[in-house]
């Protein structure tokens, strides 16, 4: 199973890596010292694969720190160095397993993909043995509400739902006493995405907190925010505003498939400090798996 997600997660990568680890590569083959004007050139690489700037610059202080303690001389010594640098990013502080029950609360804009990783984490950690309940808490779309049906179709797991346009919270609150009465290990909460209008997100999800600080108190709470890779640096943004109207925990990055702008992973973990949990590399039921640093600069490189 896990060779498979690798192989995808390699292939998924492919427009990244032909950006980011071939023209390292290439440089550091051409060059003949490490200097100044090598430095650049590796900086611009790391922009450009939407590392974004301000982590790039912090990767070469690394780096050149690295080097001189490493008393490191030949360019081509340079990629096994940097590949280090990028999985410690990515390990630093990375997220402890909440405990069960827990709560998980799905948010993100709508279009990124929140509704198939919510059928896809269902899915996956029913097969892990784990009672799972989803809330369909997103109510000012129909869509989303149909969509969540079909995809606890897929995984076998139940759903509470509430007609279209009805209150969200009163739909968690329903799907809170569902799963304590149940016995459910995890509850997912699907939430509305509606970013621009910023005021009446926020609003939303403190009572939605509200009634879960209240009315599951004993089990743990986490917020995962889904971003689309394919967005690059627009979603570190949106990451950011998300951050301002709640506490989150985790990031869920979809479409990791097909775009060159996987060094977004990095970027969002090193400028918001919020570790990636799961990642997507296909639309496949099996295709969202928990995120580990080192498999994936592996596959980066």
């Amino acid at each position: 199973m896990f060779g498979g997600f690798f192989n995808k997660l390699k292939e998924g990568l492919t427009k990244t890596r032909d950006d980011l680890t071939n023209k390292v590569g290439e440089i550091l083959n051409l060059a003949v010292t490490i200097d100044d004007d090598l430095y650049e050139e590796l900086e611009e690489i790391l922009i450009t694969s939407d590392i974004g700037v301000e982590t790039s610059l912090k990767i070469i202080d690394i780096l050149k720190d690295r080097i001189k303690e490493q008393k490191i001389k030949d360019p081509k010594q340079i990629k096994p160095c940097l590949k280090e640098i990028l999985i410690e990013m990515l390990e630093l502080n990375s997220t402890e397993e909440k405990s069960l029950p827990k709560v998980m609360l799905i948010i993100g804009v709508n279009g990124v993909g929140k509704t198939t990783s919510i059928g896809k984490i269902s899915n996956s950690l029913k097969q892990k043995g784990d009672k799972v309940l989803i809330a369909a808490a997103d109510t000012f779309r129909a869509a989303a509400i149909e969509q969540l049906e079909v995809w606890s179709n897929r995984s076998g797991v139940d759903i509470i739902k509430h007609q279209e346009g009805s209150d969200p919270a009163a739909v968690v609150f329903d799907a809170v006493q569902a799963a304590k009465a149940r016995n459910v290990d995890v509850l997912i909460c699907d939430t509305a995405g509606r970013l621009h209008n910023k005021k009446n997100l926020m609003n939303e999800l403190e009572k939605i907190n509200r009634i879960i600080e209240r009315e599951f108190n004993n089990g743990s709470r986490e917020t995962l925010l889904v971003v689309d890779a394919t967005t690059g640096q627009n979603g570190v943004q949106q990451a950011k505003q998300f951050t301002e109207i709640c506490n989150v925990d985790g990031i869920i990055l979809t479409k990791l498939d097909g775009t060159a702008k996987g060094g977004v992973v990095i970027s969002i973990k090193d400028v918001l400090g919020i570790p990636v949990k799961y990642i997507g590399v296909g639309e496949g039921i099996d295709d969202l798996q928990e995120f580990n640093p080192k498999h994936f600069v592996e596959a980066l490189f």
